[in-house]
């Protein structure tokens, strides 16, 4: 069988852990696919460089997606979007930590807080969070800095006064002492974490690809969630996030391992948290229009082809 390469980028995290085993234990060579995995240094680089082409497949905050979209993304692009969600890949608890010295939301007037970017899905949580908390936009300024660990790094330095952390990050954080204001679970209901996405043009023309990489990602995500993994899933986590300290790791796995905080198990799309990312950016995007229709940016019929023909 001729293997087909795929190029995926996506946020560095340890939901990327299901596409580590199934580069490593070969599981996308088995359904014919080799996959080639790139860590973003930020959402307006991995938009960018899927757009043009350089990447195939992003695994992404599915606000992203619909940014671009609708033409609303940080940046403006080499060529029309025309992106789409089809597979699920990991709920997400988002942790509002704070840099030493900062004790409740009322200390962060006048502070600076780190995002990834100032019109995205994330920072939207953020400004929920302030919100809850009494806070006005003209008590803070939130500053673009990139991807987490160029945030965890801020707060760190005492650069900025906080940021939005995921695991293996927050874990890091609150092993340091450091202080988390709130979390996205006591915000929202559910709010989606991760999606994988694609250009309609390059998914059409490569659908047998397409349908060969999720079957071989929900093999691998099979692979993960089984108990008996555990230990080897961890090893291959560790090796392919360094920079985390091995304390970090066990409890780190633990949070990936339950749905509410991490992997999704079989990959669906959860329908509910996309209504909940339409309407925080229907109420906080600078363009002001209510979006309602998530169908608009989905295309589930590679992932059910993969289901059923898997």
């Amino acid at each position: 069988m001729t293997s087909s390469n795929i190029k995926v980028i996506g946020f560095p995290g340890t939901g990327l852990l299901p596409l580590f085993v199934g580069i490593d234990k070969g599981f996308f060579e088995k359904r014919g696919v080799s996959v080639d995995l790139e860590r973003t240094p930020s959402s307006m680089y991995q938009a960018q460089k899927l757009v043009s082409g350089d990447f195939d497949i992003a695994c992404s905050a599915v606000d992203n997606f619909i940014a671009y979209q609708e033409g609303a993304g940080e940046i403006e692009l080499d060529r029309e979007p025309d992106l789409f969600v089809f597979m699920g890949s990991t709920q997400i608890e988002l942790s509002f930590v704070v840099a030493k010295g900062i004790e409740c939301f009322e200390d962060l007037k006048g502070k600076t807080l780190a995002m990834d970017a100032l019109a995205t899905g994330f920072a939207f949580v953020l400004y929920r969070m302030l919100d809850k908390a009494g806070l006005k936009p003209a008590d803070y300024e939130l500053v673009s800095v990139g991807a987490t660990p160029h945030r965890w790094e801020a707060v760190q330095k005492g650069v900025h006064a906080g940021t939005l952390l995921i695991e293996p990050f927050t874990g890091q954080a609150r092993a340091s002492d450091y202080k988390i204001l709130e979390s996205s679970l006591e915000t929202f209901q559910n709010y989606p974490g991760q999606m994988f996405g694609a250009m309609r043009g390059w998914a059409n023309e490569n659908r047998p690809a397409m349908i060969s990489f999720i079957q071989g990602y929900l093999d691998a995500l099979d692979w993960t969630l089984d108990p008996n993994n555990k230990s080897v899933a961890a090893s291959i986590l560790s090796a392919n996030m360094p920079q985390m300290p091995d304390k970090a790791v066990a409890p780190a796995l633990e949070k990936l391992l339950v749905p509410e905080t991490g992997l999704i198990p079989m990959g669906t799309v959860d329908m509910n948290g996309l209504k909940t990312v339409l309407e925080i950016r229907s109420q906080y995007a600078p363009q002001g229009k209510t979006l309602t229709d998530v169908d608009k940016y989905l295309d589930l019929s590679f992932y059910r082809e993969a289901i059923s023909t898997r």
